[in-house]
């Protein structure tokens, strides 16, 4: 199999070299003329003498490339909305590899139609199989505790995402659990990229330049997870000025610093810090107690190695610590803490005699995850990866090939107490290694086909994957239509018990046993512009999931992660439409999904008359809407944000009894005994509704140093007691946060 796939690059490569025999190509980085940041999305055209045009946008790092030139004079037009335009003459000859560098400045009068136009970059009929471009500037649109909006605030308003709960950070996507989602920054694998406190995510907003995230379906450039991928990719600090930021609230403080780092501007940092602060200031004035602590610290570098190579150093650390779920006089009261911690480099690079991007980068990942007393944990687990990979970019004026290669070693270490039964507790080491191959196919009317291969090697298991992929999109008549199928594998699995609804403890470990996890995904999706300013996009998706590994059913009332192996399903449709007129900006986000789980265990033949049993998993939300809308009232930015989920599923106990094992003499009267759970089937009770709004006002004052915001929001405006979890042995129940209004400021320093 790996020989069939070198085979597959080996060819896809020698057509993009004979395609580029007799042509010529123009590359180089968009920058803003302020701060010296890259510039996405930028259009890029060449006009030929012929009335030939030929075009392309720039990517996350500014990058252009136009390949397939036919020799002559040329006219690069630069545009992009807000900036002055830029126009160049170009004379190329066959096989020329021509740079040209654009610095863009911004347009001194705009109309307030045009900012309004510009300030979402993807529109919702450009979603493409899944794949959803998010910027800071999407984010902002969102009321929540955070001034600047997060990225889990965004997340959760979109109709495949659920979260459990306002505590704890754990996000399902499509019917996936947290642990099957593939989450980077700059490359970097992040074990657990939220915070305690689920409206935060571990990156702050001022750091963000892009967001991709895919819903299913994903390139075969990504592997190791069979539900979805975030790949979240950080801006480049500011080459030409020191500047700054800090903000304030009653739940988290925080700040950014960003600047040159020597004169000539070629090499730039961006700093920042968070801190929570809710634990001691928003539970005392809202009189309900948050034992929620986190906190999340980065750092980057940037810079030009030389005229055709970047450079970038990326590092994130965060802790999290508290009491989730904890009902009022509950014995609930373990403690849970984690810790990410990420270090990462990359080098990009366009060598001067070829046509094509090379992009080389190296990490090192971690993440410690402890239950119990800060000073004896009743439950442990510490995972490491080093990651070497290389992605190359072959460009062509038809197709462009993209390919890869990477290894990876894997660190792996538990202490359960014996929870964990049938998990090996010693330290394991795997290592992974493999290619992909994704060559992309653009004809007329955007027709893009893009079939890819993964082969997905573990050495330490004596293990390969081959991994097939497709994705396609084509524009046609107004019409946006895109699909995509796979195949995905997952060898590392996060291990833990989803009936402990207060938990987010998870332990990672190598398949203890049988068949690995494995998803086929298949998605088809239509977007369209019905009227002026207004987008309509639908999409549906459906998951075979294989060799799940989930809790074995027990009677007893105690957590046990005694293992068993099952398969599922997930079906679903996303709708959404989005509204932009001028002052004005919302959609409505609804998602229908069913995901199911089948196992199969030979003791509950003595319950339910089966050894094979079907249930609906705690995440299975069934319809969720979410609705947005935000406008400027007196130089006022008001939002405000109404969601709506149906009920989840819990497993409802009937009644209790006792259990006493009789072997040998034993003292009836005084011996006593395990207490045991009398169920209905697994998960067979609904939690009630969920619904919320939230909203936030907003004004910004500048000033000759910089500019001032002050937001005023307000959390579950109408106090609605939503539920969080039910204990079904004690029947005690915890809520989500109440209503709370609070004020922020932040103040920005140029």
């Amino acid at each position: 199999m790996r020989g069939k796939a070198a085979a597959f690059l080996l060819f896809a490569c020698s057509l993009a070299s004979l395609a580029n025999a007799q042509t010529a190509t123009v590359r180089g980085f968009v920058t803003d003329s302020a701060t010296g940041a890259a510039l996405q999305n930028v259009n890029v055209a060449l006009f030929g003498e012929d009335d030939s045009l030929y075009g392309s946008a720039t990517n996350a790092d500014g990058l252009y490339v136009v390949a397939g030139l036919a020799p002559g004079f040329y006219e690069l037009r630069v545009t992009l909305i807000g900036y002055t335009t830029v126009r160049d003459t170009l004379r190329l000859a066959a096989r020329d590899i021509v740079t040209r560098d654009v610095v863009l400045a911004e347009a001194e009068e705009l109309l307030r139609e045009v900012v309004v136009e510009g300030d979402r970059d993807v529109r919702m009929t450009d979603l493409e199989a899944g794949l959803e471009t998010i910027s800071p500037q999407d984010i902002e649109h969102l009321p929540g505790p955070e001034i600047s909006g997060d990225l889990a605030l965004y997340l959760s308003a979109l109709p495949g995402v659920v979260v459990v709960g306002d505590q704890g950070g754990q996000f399902y996507v499509r019917g996936g659990e947290p642990t099957q989602n593939l989450v980077l920054l700059d490359g970097m694998l992040i074990y657990q990229p939220f915070h305690i406190l689920s409206y935060y995510s571990a990156f702050p907003s001022e750091v963000l330049s892009t967001v991709d995230l895919y819903a299913g379906g994903f390139g075969a450039r990504f592997g190791g997870r069979i539900s979805s991928v975030i790949d979240v990719w950080s801006r480049n600090g500011n080459t030409r000025q020191f500047a700054g930021s800090a903000w304030a609230s009653p739940f988290v403080a925080g700040a950014v610093l960003e600047g040159p780092i020597e004169k000539s501007g070629r090499f730039s940092f961006l700093g920042s810090v968070r801190q929570s602060v809710l634990e001691h200031v928003a539970s005392r004035y809202i009189d309900h107690p948050l034992p929620l602590d986190f906190n999340d610290v980065f750092a980057k570098i940037h810079g030009k190695a030389n005229r055709n190579g970047r450079v970038s150093v990326t590092m994130l650390r965060t802790e999290d610590r508290g009491v989730v779920g904890r009902a009022p006089d509950s014995l609930r009261n373990d403690e849970v803490r984690w810790t990410n911690w990420a270090l990462g480099g990359r080098y990009l690079f366009l060598p001067g005699s070829l046509p094509v991007l090379a992009e080389f980068m190296v990490s090192y990942s971690e993440h410690t995850n402890e239950r119990g007393p800060a000073e004896r944990p009743l439950r442990s687990s510490t995972t490491g990866r080093i990651n070497f990979e290389s992605n190359i970019t072959h460009y062509g004026s038809l197709f462009t090939v993209k390919w890869g290669l990477f290894a990876r070693t894997l660190a792996l270490e538990s202490e359960l107490s014996g929870l964990y039964q049938d998990l090996r507790l010693d330290r394991e080491w795997v290592t992974e290694a493999g290619l992909y191959v994704a060559p992309e196919f653009r004809f007329a009317n955007r027709k893009v086909v893009t079939p890819s291969i993964r082969v997905h090697n573990f050495p330490s298991k004596r293990q390969l994957y081959l991994e097939p992929r497709i994705r396609a999109m084509w524009d046609i008549a107004g019409n946006r239509l895109s699909g995509a199928v796979g195949l995905f594998h997952q060898e590392i699995v996060g291990i833990s018990d989803r009936r402990d609804a207060a938990s987010t403890f998870t332990a990672w470990t190598a398949v203890p046993m049988g068949g690995v996890p494995r998803a086929v995904h298949a998605i088809a999706g239509w977007g369209r512009e019905v009227h002026a300013g207004v987008d309509v996009a639908v999409e549906t998706y459906w998951k075979r999931l294989s060799n799940l590994f989930i809790a074995e059913w027990t009677a007893l009332p105690r957590l046990t992660t005694r293992l068993q192996q099952a398969d599922g399903r997930v079906f679903g449709l996303d709708v959404r439409v989005e509204m932009r007129r001028a002052g004005f900006y919302g959609y409505i986000n609804y998602g229908l999904s069913s995901v199911e789980y089948q196992a199969m265990q030979s003791s509950l033949r003595l319950w339910f008359g089966s050894d094979t049993y079907r249930f609906r998993p705690a995440h299975d939300r069934r319809h969720q809407l979410n609705v947005l809308a935000t406008t400027s009232l007196g130089g006022i930015d008001v939002s405000a944000r109404w969601q709506f989920g149906s009920g989840l599923p819990f497993n409802r106990a009937l009644g209790f009894d006792g259990f006493l094992l009789m072997d040998g003499t034993v003292d009836v009267f005084h011996t006593p005994g395990d207490r045991r759970v009398i169920y209905e089937r697994p998960y067979n009770g609904i939690l009630p509704t969920y619904h919320r709004l939230d909203l936030a006002a907003e004004r910004t004052f500048e000033t000759a140093a910089g500019r001032i915001t002050v937001q005023a929001s307000v959390i579950n405006a109408y106090d609605r007691a939503n539920i969080f979890f039910l204990d079904v042995f004690t029947l005690q129940r915890a809520d989500q946060l109440p209503f709370i209004p609070f004020v922020g400021i932040k103040v920005d320093v140029n």
